[in-house]
């Protein structure tokens, strides 16, 4: 019973806003190895504009998958400098990797179409990454 309760529990993560255009969200920051290594993992929903934006030490190339998340995410891999350099769609449940085109430093996941809905594209800038914690 406790570790089902365990894994159940969602950690209070920090929050920053961040915007890209005209659109405004929030996004739970995963800046420890632990944190981005459970990013949504178990979690049943999210609520339009929310996400997680994941921070790294380093500008490097980026894969994802989807292994026991359960929400349709689109992600967007995000350049030091905060341009959005590629958007996928990714398929729950899976452990297809879903890789950047180039170097990134930081990886936005948000509900699957929140990006093409809005008309984001590579090459957006993402303002507010400055108020993200430092990765650990």
């Amino acid at each position: 019973m406790f570790s089902s309760a365990a894994v159940n529990a969602q950690t209070a993560l920090p929050e920053i806003t961040l915007s890209i255009t005209a659109h405004k969200l929030t996004a739970e920051v995963a800046s420890t190895d632990d944190t981005r290594t459970t990013g949504l993992m178990h979690r049943r929903m999210m609520p339009e504009n929310r996400g997680m934006l994941f921070v790294f030490t380093n500008t490097q190339p980026l894969s994802f998958w989807m292994m026991n998340t359960y929400i349709p995410l689109s992600i967007a891999f995000v350049d030091e400098q905060g341009i959005i350099v590629n958007i996928d769609d990714m398929k729950p449940l899976t452990t297809d990797p879903h890789p950047s085109t180039k170097p990134a430093k930081y990886a936005l996941e948000m509900n699957k179409g929140w990006f093409a809905k809005r008309g984001i594209k590579a090459g957006a800038r993402i303002d507010g990454l400055k108020d993200a914690p430092p990765p650990k």
